[in-house]
This record gives structure tokens, sequence and C-alpha cells, in this order.
């Protein structure tokens, strides 16, 4: 059974009888939430972020205007759609909220069929708006995370874990021999082929915080927050048994007589001064070392933390 997740509409507006209105005209399709001041609005967006916001712009602290223009500087909040509730009806006071970063609005006293239907359209067009963007971070072919995805990924990590002083580990992955397994079986049974090795892959990792992506081809990358060299060394040893276990056929491999993988680690304590790149970059020479060095292992390296 599909399980639907309602949307969380966010009312900000510290008249009681307005609350009351949209609660009841939107509660039968929402999860509603109330605040009653700019300051408390901000908080409660960051803490857990709502669908789509419903925004008075005379609050007792602040104006809408400028509640909305702090949101969206935020950029983890930035994309959430701001409906301004005014009693004013000037086309000047107009422009003002869409310039602060709202997308439409809703005059008082609030008609409850132009509430409804409005809410409706936006929410329409953020879930569309949502999909459309996870499809664009996602691998067409394995349903795992795409390149972007991951340097993204690796960039937010990488600055978090310059913050804290832990360990960031980087596992790249190549399928040993992949073009001659096209060649021999076809693009159809290679395709099969990456969609198993992925989910082997994924099913090896231990933390929801791992993540792997496809990087390129028959190449995958793997992210491994908080983890030092011996952790993820294991966690590479374990995607290999794992996709070894698979037991594809590959009659025209060097290394076995099935499908198998090399894997190049590398781990460090990221500094401020440095770019992720550097963490690639050794993690792919550790892959090219295992390539060399007969495929179907795992080499791994942990670089000094720079002083």
């Amino acid at each position: 059974m599909i399980k639907h997740t309602r949307p969380a509409v966010l009312t900000v507006e510290d008249d009681d009888a307005i609350r009351a209105l949209i609660g009841g005209v939107l509660s039968s399709e929402c999860d509603m939430r109330e605040v009653t001041d700019g300051a408390t609005a901000l908080k409660s967006v960051i803490e857990n972020p709502p669908d789509l916001i419903l925004l008075d712009v005379g609050l007792p602290d602040m104006d809408g205007f400028e509640v909305c223009r702090r949101l969206k500087k935020d950029s983890r909040v930035a994309e959430i759609p701001v409906i301004f509730l005014t009693s004013h009806s000037s086309p000047q006071h107009e422009v003002d909220g869409l310039e602060a970063g709202g997308i439409d609005y809703i005059t008082k006293p609030i008609n409850p069929a132009i509430l409804r239907a409005r809410v409706r359209n936006h929410l329409e067009l953020k879930k569309s708006r949502d999909m459309l963007e996870r499809m664009a971070r996602l691998d067409g072919l394995t349903g795992v995370a795409n390149r972007r995805t991951f340097d993204d990924l690796l960039l937010r990590e990488w600055r978090r874990q310059a913050r804290t002083g832990q360990s960031l580990a980087v596992i790249m992955i190549d399928v040993d021999h992949f073009k001659q397994f096209n060649d021999t079986y076809g693009h159809g049974v290679g395709d099969r082929c990456l969609k198993e090795v992925t989910k082997a892959a994924e099913g090896a990792l231990q933390r929801p915080a791992d993540l792997v992506a496809r990087y390129g081809g028959e190449e995958f990358a793997v992210l491994l927050p908080d983890t030092n060299l011996e952790g993820a060394m294991a966690v590479a040893e374990g995607i290999r048994a794992a996709i070894l276990a698979l037991d594809i056929p590959h009659s025209r491999s060097s290394a076995a007589a099935c499908v198998t993988v090399s894997l190049g680690v590398a781990c460090m304590v990221p500094a401020p001064d440095q770019e992720p790149s550097v963490l690639l970059k050794a993690a792919d020479e550790q892959l090219y070392a295992a390539k060399s060095d007969g495929r179907n292992r795992v080499k791994g390296l942990a670089l000094p933390q720079s002083a």
C-alpha cells in the first residue's frame, strides 16, 4: 500500500481568528503549523521546513517582507514558496512582496475558496519542481546519486569536517574489464550488471550517511563521513566481496571468471585551506594501484593532515 504524505503548511499570523479560518480551510488536506511572529517563524522554518508558508505582512516584531528576505538568503529554505497575507491591495505593496521573494498574494478578508485554490496550485507546482530536482540529482540507470550530487555532498562534508576535525573517506570503484563485458554480452546485459553492482555496493554500506554514487560509466564513488582508513578499508572490502558474491559470469576478465571490482580508498582530516579534489585524486591513485596490482582488490591511503 502506497503511503501518501500530506504537505506541511506553516501559517505566520498573529490574528487568532485568521489562523482559525486558515486552519479550518486547509487542515483536511495539509498538516498545519502556526506561529505568531517573525522570529519564531524563522526558527521554525529552519528547524522543520514546511512545503509552503502563509506569511502575514503585518507581524508584531518585523514585517513579513523582512522575514521573506531572510528566508530567501538561506539556501536551505530559499525554495520554499511564500504566499503573503495582507489587508493592503495597492500595486506597490504587491511589488514589494514579489521583490522580497513571495510568489503570491492573498488579501484580507480571506476568501476560503481563493485560499484553498491558490495553496493547492502552489503545492502542486512545488511538488513538480521537487520531482524534477530529484531526477536531476539521480543517475538514470542505477537510481543512485549522480556525479553532481556526489560532488555537492563531498564539498559540504569537506567543509563540515574541516570544522569538526573528523576524518572523511572516499572510495573510488571501477568494474574490472567492463568494456570487454559489454563487447561479449551486449550493452543490455551490461546495464543489468551495473544495476546489480550498484545494489550490492549500497547493501554493503553501514550507515545512513554513507553514500554511493555513479561517477561515470562503470565507475562509482562512495562518500564516508567520520571515517578513518581502517573503517573505510573495511567498507571497501565489504563492497568488493558483495560484488564478487553476485557471481556474474565474465569470460573475458583476467581478474576472475565473474564480474569483479577494483577499489581505491583515501581518507584525511580536511583543512579549510584545501580543496576536496586532493582527496579524490588520492583515491583515484589508489584505484589505479589496485588495477595495476591485478584488479579485484582494495588499496588505501591515509593522507596527512595539512599543517
